[in-house]
């Protein structure tokens, strides 16, 4: 299919111009104009663009792309060297980040649900710009039965903090470096919050305001939504897709 055919499919798809982020969203670095092979994976690091050049990828979609604000505008060092790296072999890097966290089918936080058996899942709409979700677990579950849940489906060992022993019945939850969304989840009154950060505050926020959080890993957490996109666009429109994992225990 051509790209500006797809870059219009996702940018409509995933509702851009919904969401005043921190980087572009859509196409990042133009390549080729006729594309059939796509790569995903969540950051456009070095790693990872060797890894779709290989592949003899046309398209590289990223949940982490490039031009993020404050960032120094010149192509020089790493950024150089990644950019250089696409336009040599004629790819094109389209970077999606708030859209694909907050999308309701197959974004980061929806995958997360599904992933984890979250019952319930949906978005808190009077709160967090749509980036965050709550739900419930069928059965309550004791915190260390979930923290195994979690480390076995994120393939990461997420941070606890609270009670070993507490029940979990009640979650809210958003992807990646939300780690202060857990005043808006007290609030909720839930009993646990997963993100996939941590600061020195949360630990404080968590004991202080009786609420169990579980910080996951900004990676692992936002490893299934481009994952789902990618697999979506092979079923909608027939191209070839390989979803890479660049291993990052943070």
């Amino acid at each position: 299919m051509k790209r500006d055919a797809l870059v219009e499919y996702l940018n409509t798809f995933l509702q851009v111009d919904k969401f005043k982020d921190y980087a572009p969203n859509g196409l990042q670095v133009e390549g080729k104009e006729k594309v059939s092979t796509i790569v995903t994976g969540v950051t456009a690091c070095q790693e990872l663009i060797e890894k779709a050049i290989a592949l003899k990828a046309d398209v590289l979609l990223v949940h982490h792309g490039f031009f993020w604000k404050g960032e120094p505008p010149v192509l020089t060092g790493m950024k150089g060297r990644r950019i250089k790296a696409l336009m040599n072999c004629d790819i094109n890097l389209l970077g999606y980040h708030l859209p694909l966290d907050a999308h309701p089918m197959l974004g980061n936080n929806a995958e997360l649900a599904r992933h984890l058996d979250i019952s319930d899942a949906e978005v808190v709409e009077e709160m967090g710009d749509g980036l965050l979700w709550q739900g419930r677990l069928d059965l309550p579950m004791k915190a260390e039965k979930f923290a195994a849940r979690l480390a076995k489906v994120l393939d990461r060992e997420p941070l606890h903090i609270g009670a070993k022993s507490g029940d979990i019945k009640t979650l809210a939850w958003c992807s990646g470096g939300a780690q202060d969304y857990i005043d808006m989840a007290a609030k909720l009154g839930v009993d646990a919050f997963i993100s996939g950060e941590a600061s020195e505050r949360t630990y404080h926020s968590a004991i202080e305001q009786g609420i169990h959080y579980f910080g996951a890993g900004h990676h692992a957490t936002e490893r299934y939504g481009i994952q789902a996109l990618g697999e979506h666009l092979k079923r909608e429109f027939g191209l070839t897709h390989h979803f890479i994992d660049v291993v990052n225990p943070v």
